[in-house]
């Protein structure tokens, strides 16, 4: 696995694995004690010689001084081991928690890079007439209008400027950009006589600014 400030990161296979290291020891030491225990119940601190200061006969010497060093020894190895857990569930939480705040920067500067590079709008389309040469190129209601033919935020001073392109426009395509939910969108929109009143069949207000 890779120890902290090693090459690699480290992953949630790393911490399994040192949680399955801690279990093993852990059943490790238990199974010393439980022989300790079969031992004349004899622990880790009861003397091992009798009254007279003979070594007792009636528990395996060999066994319980080797059980013995084996539960200090796999002790030890339990406490190394739960502060690399320890670690490495810090490193994983500081890395995802790293990578949630770059995940919200990125959504910031890619939403304000969007607002940024989104051209001035200068009037809005409050009403679209069915069946208009308005409604049948796509253009829709609060759509936000960039560029209507020549005409754009630069140029406008009033709808008349409007007006005066759609008369000399008329049986011909204009190109119209507008905003719409956030995006630029080219409608292809060509004035022209239809069922209903004028050449467009919507309204038109400019946008207060």
């Amino acid at each position: 696995m890779a120890q902290p400030g090693g090459s690699r990161p480290v992953t949630v296979s790393d911490v399994q694995q040192l949680v399955k290291r801690k279990d093993e020891i852990e059943a490790q030491i238990k199974a010393c004690y439980e022989l300790l225990e079969a031992q004349k119940g004899v622990g880790m601190n009861e003397p091992l010689v009798d009254a007279e200061g003979f070594p007792r006969d009636d528990i395996d010497l060999y066994q319980v001084r080797t059980a013995r060093h084996n539960i200090i020894c796999l002790q030890n190895d339990h406490k190394a081991l739960m502060k690399q857990v320890e670690e490495a569930l810090h490193q994983l939480h500081a890395r995802e928690k790293e990578k949630h705040a770059r995940d919200e920067a990125e959504a910031l500067a890619e939403a304000m890079s969007q607002n940024q590079s989104l051209p001035q709008a200068f009037a809005k389309v409050n009403a679209v007439t069915p069946g208009s040469p308005a409604s049948i190129s796509g253009l829709q209601v609060d759509d936000e209008i960039v560029e209507f033919g020549s005409v754009n935020v630069n140029n406008f001073q009033n709808l008349q400027n409007i007006a005066t392109v759609v008369q000399h426009s008329e049986g011909r395509p204009l190109s119209v950009t507008v905003i719409r939910s956030g995006k630029k969108v080219h409608v292809g929109l060509t004035p022209k006589r239809w069922a209903g009143k004028g050449l467009l069949g919507c309204n038109i207000v400019p946008l207060q600014r």
